[in-house]
């Protein structure tokens, strides 16, 4: 789990992704790894989501491929059947925790609450998901919540942009941010990777 989370540390965006066409996903792949963040958080919002996690994998194995919107174990045994390296849910599931723990599969649950970071941390989390950031405070309240939880880190998804990510990171308690700026739907139904890549360059640089 360490492993996983470092590296999703060191990429520092995560792109989140919902994609409705299992024949755009390896392009889609290759855009996201030609631009620099060889990383992605495929979305259980579309029917396809399996079968795109396992077409990204596979075809760009050195690739941290996670799934998103997890809500059911059902959905977390689909993506780790997939090949999916991390679990991201919205809210706060015990079952979902519990299951992803005892599978060693790393897993990342939306804690908004100081009661909700309390039950993960209770489980052993030391890093849970923000969501959705914006709406729910942002970056004060996120410092809010790292005061009293020390050691704890939160990765911010929801209105995070190429206007405040920088913002977002400056916060050492943050350990990376999900965004989908760079990897908007309509960029990838009209198959626009030459667009995606150099969005996604343009965020890269701005990390670096």
């Amino acid at each position: 789990m360490d492993q996983i989370l470092q590296k999703i540390y060191e990429i520092g965006i995560i792109p989140v992704i919902a994609i409705d066409n299992a024949d755009k996903a390896v392009p889609l792949a290759r855009a996201l790894v030609k631009g620099g963040l060889p990383a992605a958080e495929v979305t259980f919002r579309t029917a396809c989501a399996a079968e795109c996690i396992a077409a990204m994998a596979e075809a760009e194995p050195e690739m941290c491929v996670g799934a998103g919107t997890v809500l059911t174990v059902e959905q977390v045994e689909q993506a780790r059947a997939a090949g999916a390296k991390f679990i991201v849910s919205p809210g706060y599931n015990e079952d979902v925790v519990k299951h992803c723990i005892d599978i060693d599969l790393p897993v990342l649950p939306g804690t908004v609450t100081p009661s909700e970071v309390t039950a993960a941390e209770n489980l052993g989390l030391k890093v849970t998901k923000f969501f959705p950031a914006s709406q729910y405070g942002g970056l004060n309240t996120i410092k809010a919540l790292a005061a009293p939880f020390v050691g704890h880190r939160f990765m911010p998804t929801g209105g995070v942009n190429a206007d405040n990510v920088l913002e977002f990171l400056a916060f050492d308690r943050i350990i990376a941010c999900g965004g989908s700026w760079m990897v908007k739907d309509a960029l990838i139904k009209v198959g626009r990777f030459d667009e995606i890549v150099r969005l996604t360059q343009e965020a890269v640089s701005l990390v670096k």
